[in-house]
């Protein structure tokens, strides 16, 4: 962590005293090496990984650099996916409580286009957006950028990878030519090269070099045979280590799928991520993987970027990635903020190119371990501690976290530690309980009411 701090920086007071208030005092690595180029208005390309603190550094640039009093769009950011733009969105309005009257505004795929209309009639200073949306906005002259001074690429080497890169130049190509560009990606393959020398002038290059620390992340390598095999390492090893949190990254959605179910019809606890899910599909997925209801999650590169889950205990590669940077980006998923976390790769000799790169990468000769005895195939499955239930009804008819807690810890109902995470999404919502308590909350639910309605419950079945 670098201790620069915050006050350096010629920002706004105003988000100089938000940021007090939230707790950032000293900036990190990519924010010192970023943020002094991007308050003097020049193009930027940063590289970091997840979590470093990219979304502050061009949240902050964006803020400093938009007028208030112009009610207009002034700033674009794009992101691969619904959810890093609602992550997106949800950071900038912290970082802007300070100021008044800032409106962000989210336009992703997957949600109804009428509404996003609506709002868009209503004006706003900063969009947050999925590139198909945005670009369909524009074409239907729902959008208009002719005011935009500041368009932010954010995870871009995803974007492209999930085929955004017409989407991204066809909107670039819609923006006034004087404007600030900045481009942020985990890694940095020829196409990030050849898009930021179509859209940017004379962009500075930034770069936060990144190794996980053994002490916190430990490694493990296994040798297999052929597919029928990592199947079995992969059931050995989630028996053997019993994690409550696990996710298995595959290359490819078939086979992050033909995985999932194969572990599914060995009784583990598990879901797919893959880019052919449809939107409330993936919102539950990521909700029950996230609440613990559910212990894997089998997903490809792209689905899982943007990923927001708090301390995994296990990430496990059904094949090693085909880029180094990207093996460190999903080992990273595990063992932050100080926590332990294993992360296991399968290989095999027909992978022998991938490992040597990437034993290069690392700098240390990659061996194969033995897999775990074949004796822990006799072991039970994990079953995860929470359920999850979902409510049909949501934001839209006026549902809050606090609806929900109610109706469940009120009179005969469960106590407050037996409920987990509540999500509420427009028109639905989840809540995670202790699977000993089903039931009861259930009926709780099913008889009492929220907001004065009776909703539809059901619970979740794997």
């Amino acid at each position: 962590m670098s201790q620069s701090p915050f006050s350096t920086l010629k920002l706004n007071p105003d988000l100089l005293t938000n940021l007090s208030t939230l707790g950032y005092e000293t900036m990190t690595p990519i924010q010192a090496q970023s943020l002094p180029h991007i308050l003097a208005g020049i193009d930027v390309i940063a590289q970091g990984k997840t979590g470093s603190g990219k979304t502050a550094a061009f949240g902050l640039g964006l803020l400093e650099n938009l007028n208030v009093k112009r009610f207009r769009v002034q700033t674009l950011v794009l992101c691969p996916t619904r959810e890093l733009a609602d992550q997106v969105a949800t950071e900038i309005r912290r970082l802007a409580r300070g100021i008044h009257n800032i409106k962000v505004l989210t336009l992703c795929g997957g949600v109804p286009f009428g509404p996003q209309v609506g709002s868009l009639e209503h004006g706003a200073h900063i969009i947050v957006g999925t590139p198909g949306r945005v670009d369909e906005h524009l074409r239907k002259g729902t959008l208009h950028l002719d005011e935009l001074n500041t368009f932010v690429l954010d995870e871009a080497d995803r974007m492209l990878e999930m085929g955004f890169q017409e989407a991204v130049e066809e909107i670039a190509d819609l923006m006034p030519k004087q404007r600030q560009t900045l481009l942020f990606s985990a890694t940095f393959p020829e196409e990030i090269k050849a898009i930021a020398q179509r859209i940017m002038l004379k962009p500075v290059m930034v770069k936060v070099e990144f190794k996980h620390d053994e002490l916190s992340i430990k490694q493990h390598f296994y040798k297999v045979d052929d597919n029928e095999q990592r199947v079995t390492a992969l059931r050995l090893l989630l028996l053997m280590h019993r994690p409550e949190s696990t996710v298995i990254f595959c290359n490819t959605k078939k086979e992050a799928q033909e995985v999932a179910n194969e572990l599914h019809d060995f009784g583990f606890s598990v879901l797919a991520l893959h880019g052919d899910l449809d939107q409330k599909d993936r919102d539950q997925t990521l909700v029950r993987f996230s609440n613990k209801s559910v212990s894997i999650l089998v997903a490809t590169d792209v689905a899982a970027r943007g990923l927001d889950i708090d301390s995994l205990d296990a990430v496990i590669n059904y094949h090693i990635a085909r880029d180094p940077e990207i093996h460190l980006h999903r080992i990273g998923r595990t063992g932050r903020a100080g926590s332990k976390g294993i992360a296991c790769s399968l290989i095999s000799d027909k992978e022998s190119h991938k490992v040597i790169t990437l034993g290069n990468y690392l700098d240390r000769a990659i061996e194969g371990e033995p897999l775990p005895s074949i004796n822990f195939l006799d072991k039970p499955v994990f079953e995860p501690e929470m359920a999850t239930l979902q409510i049909e009804g949501g934001k839209k008819q006026k549902v809050r976290p606090g609806d929900i807690l109610g109706a469940l810890t009120g009179d005969n109902g469960i106590a407050g530690n037996q409920v987990g995470k509540i999500n509420v999404f427009d028109n639905w919502a989840y809540v995670a309980v202790k699977r000993e308590v089903t039931q009861v909350a259930l009926k709780k639910l099913g008889q009492g009411q929220l907001k004065g309605r009776s909703f539809r419950i059901r619970l979740i079945r794997d």
